[in-house]
């Protein structure tokens, strides 16, 4: 009980911010803002965040961190448009442009585990080398491609009517579900937990930290890849230069929704509700005027104050 009374007390805050800020520009602009179709926009503008932040749980959870989500996007971006200006199927060009993330999540693992290197610089170092590589197969410029049925996915008004919100937001949702028991109730899961709380002490218990450590970043790779297949849905181009900076956007949506840093905690709810956070504060600002800069400075505040208030929290928590 006190494990689950925890982890709600962790979500319950994002609930709540994310609650504040709805409030706020619902009631700074309500016919704007409440209107059907800007929550739609909404629910769309949260997909490549959101399921960024799905395998960024699990290596924030485990005591890592990925810097190369962003190219991931961009590289995985790429590899659909090329497979589609070539004539490939689009279910076939969704499965290259996730491959292309899985590879790139492999290869942080394997260089992680192996090379015995910090997470940080790995990353580092192969966020410049998946960009650079989307720019050669692009040679420099964007890519269009007959996007077919993947602009649906995407559709900010969707068809049917019924769906209410894009069809890609439901399989955000649905792959959440999925991924949330994984980290929840699985070995692998419970795997994962241990080796952000002690790696050394993981490994005393017999947790095979290498190989699902690979997993792990495999797994932020792959669904970087389909937040990349998401992003050439929205945008109808392979476009290199994309997603510069999001893998920023995507630990701090993890942050701000309760997965500590330090490892060990956290869970792929809380880190959706910030997804949801960060799209519905961008979404608002938007529409009340309020410059980009300003926006930077606010998110940026926010993630050292959830910082902050996770190294508060973990003193009270370690004597309960």
């Amino acid at each position: 009980m006190p494990a689950i009374s925890r982890s709600l007390s962790r979500v319950a805050g994002p609930v709540m911010g994310l609650a504040g800020v709805v409030v706020l520009f619902a009631v700074l602009r309500p016919e704007t803002f409440l209107s059907v179709y800007n929550l739609q926009t909404i629910a769309a503008q949260t997909v490549i965040v959101g399921l960024g932040a799905i395998g960024m749980t699990f290596v924030i959870v485990s005591g890592g961190i990925d810097l190369s989500a962003g190219s991931a996007i961009a590289l995985s971006s790429v590899v659909t448009a090329l497979a589609l200006r070539e004539g490939a199927a689009p279910s076939a060009a969704m499965a290259g442009g996730a491959a292309a993330g899985l590879a790139l999540g492999i290869l942080n693992g394997v260089l992680i585990t192996r090379l015995r290197l910090a997470p940080f610089i790995v990353t580092l170092g192969t966020m410049g080398m998946a960009r650079g590589f989307a720019k050669y197969l692009a040679e420099e410029q964007k890519i269009d491609a007959p996007a077919a049925w993947l602009t649906a996915i995407m559709a900010k008004s969707p068809s049917p009517e019924w769906l209410l919100v894009a069809p890609g937001t439901w399989a955000m949702a649905i792959v959440a579900a999925m991924m949330a028991f994984v980290l929840g109730r699985t070995v692998f899961g419970i795997h994962t937990y241990a080796i952000g709380s002690s790696e050394a002490t993981a490994r005393l218990c017999g947790v095979r930290v290498p190989r699902t450590k690979i997993i792990i970043y495999a797994l932020a790779g792959f669904f970087a890849g389909l937040a990349g297949v998401m992003q050439f849905a929205r945008i109808t181009v392979g476009d290199p230069t994309t997603a510069i900076g999001k893998e920023l956007d995507i630990i701090a949506a993890v942050v701000i929704g309760g997965t500590s840093l330090s490892g060990g905690t956290g869970g792929i709810g809380g880190s959706l509700v910030g997804a949801f956070f960060m799209s519905v504060l961008a979404n608002g600002c938007t529409l009340t005027g309020v410059p980009n800069y300003v926006q930077e400075i606010v998110i940026g505040a926010i993630i050292v104050a959830a910082v902050a208030i996770d190294r508060l929290r973990q003193p009270l928590e370690a004597g309960s």
